[in-house]
């Protein structure tokens, strides 16, 4: 159970973020990425962003448990991976909450301002299940 404190980052908190907060979020990042290929493959090459008109994905963002609006990644996924054992490979340090398209939609664009291609497809046992950008990949905020 997660404690009261844990909430979703609003687009003014992250825009808050320092450089300290985005070199954080870059390695909880880049280690998140390296656990996850235990279990998951990712593919090498970002594709096209998966907020379709009738998309049917659960969205997902991963942060710090220490400081909410420090965001590691996003997930877009059409299998909800609860085979995937999440407390290995979220460790102690961070947490998944379950959001709502539009609220990953806001988040995404405040991270990452391009318009496309920022989100890697990912794989279970061959089949692409969803979608993940990680915060390493940022190339801006929004101002």
């Amino acid at each position: 159970m997660l404690p009261a404190t844990i909430k979703l980052p609003t687009v003014e908190e992250i825009k808050q973020l320092t450089i300290s907060d985005i070199a954080i979020m870059s390695g909880l990042a880049n280690s998140l990425k390296e656990r996850l290929r235990e279990y998951i493959q990712i593919d090498p090459y970002t594709t096209t962003d998966p907020f379709g008109d009738k998309d049917d994905y659960d969205y997902t963002v991963i942060i710090d448990r220490l400081k909410s609006n420090r965001l590691v990644a996003m997930l877009a996924t059409t299998d909800s991976l609860t085979h995937l054992p999440w407390n290995s490979i979220l460790t102690e340090h961070l947490i998944n909450l379950s959001i709502s398209k539009q609220d990953a939609i806001q988040i995404k664009y405040e991270l990452m301002p391009k318009d496309t291609n920022n989100f890697y497809p990912y794989r279970s046992f061959g089949k692409i299940v969803g979608y993940i950008m990680f915060t390493f990949q940022m190339c801006g905020q929004r101002t």
